[in-house]
């Protein structure tokens, strides 16, 4: 029988800690974390899915918590797993392992190692992400690679779209590598991390928009902060306009570079960007209310909206 000591959070903690029980993996316990009240909660919860299993569940308050050491000892694991889990695990916490401790990351190492991978792949503009499975190390998201899977972002993508295809990939990904790894023969590789990158977390603040920017930029920084996420903003005349949807057909719509505007045309809000591309604005709120067609014309009585720092 092979056992398992299990740290996860978010659905991709769900559906891989579910991978581990299909495969009959006998989870010992599943640290997790409480939900934070101030936190959107849109994700699947580690803990139910724990307990329905009769599987004993600890709350991690501290990367360093006071006994999980001692803890994570007494079970005497094959593997350690991390699902999305918020903390580093120690080298000393790893060493407690006997076959191996592993980590399921939402990109394709060695790009985008640390925090909040799929928000940064979208705002860097990149077509495609995944998951990767690898050894956990001292230093964050460097171990060996056991597998991983690319997926597509799609132009209009937003962060929940790709964190979806994300969570699926890291479910196939563990699935079809799982039974080497309990079998001892995953062929593991080292990652060359001269090739990658690293990102640190991000804040609600870092969803501000700066209108100089062109309208690439704009629409990438939107889809990434988009709900459930805190989504981009500014502040105009002293009020919070928040842009939380846009759309890009990849028409050309290039018109002379211009100041940054907000009209209405046709009954539709349209983002004209510095750089003279438009996008089209499918969801916006003004001082946390929905800036509809008619509201915005009741605030501009023109129609247009200037956009100023």
């Amino acid at each position: 029988m092979t056992t398992a000591v299990v740290f996860a959070y978010h659905d991709v903690g769900v559906r891989c800690l579910s991978v581990l029980l299909a495969h009959r993996v006998a989870v010992q316990r599943v640290y997790t974390h409480a939900d934070d009240p101030n936190e959107n909660i849109w994700f699947g919860s580690v803990a139910e899915l724990a307990r329905l299993h009769g599987i004993p569940v600890t709350v991690v308050t501290e990367a360093n918590q006071p006994g999980l050491l001692e803890s994570v000892a007494a079970e005497q694991p094959d593997f350690l797993f991390s699902f999305y889990y918020r903390f580093m695990l120690s080298p000393q916490a790893l060493a407690l392992a006997r076959r191996g401790a592993y980590n399921m990351h939402g990109s394709l190492l060695p790009k985008y190692r640390g925090r909040v991978p799929v928000n940064w792949a979208i705002i860097q503009g990149e077509r495609e992400t995944g998951a990767s499975l690898h050894e956990m190390v001292a230093k964050p998201d460097a171990g060996r690679l056991a597998d991983q899977l690319a997926i597509p972002i799609l132009p209009n993508d937003t962060a929940l779209d790709v964190f979806r295809k994300v969570t699926v990939a890291a479910e196939t990904v563990l699935d079809r590598t799982l039974p080497q790894l309990i079998a001892g023969t995953a062929n593991l590789t080292e990652q060359d991390l001269t090739t990658g990158s690293y990102f640190g977390g991000r804040k609600p603040d870092d969803g501000r928009i700066d209108w100089r920017w062109p309208a690439a930029k704009i629409h990438n920084l939107v889809r990434a902060v988009a709900p459930p996420y805190p989504g981009a903003f500014c502040i105009i005349h002293g009020r919070l306009l928040k842009i939380l949807g846009t759309f890009c057909d990849g028409k050309a719509t290039l018109a002379a570079p211009a100041p940054a505007t907000l009209s209405l045309e046709d009954g539709t809000l349209r983002l004209r960007c510095a750089d003279g591309h438009t996008l089209r604005v499918t969801a916006a709120e003004l001082d946390g209310r929905p800036l509809t067609p008619h509201a915005f014309m009741t605030l501009t009585g023109t129609g247009t909206l200037l956009l100023t720092q």
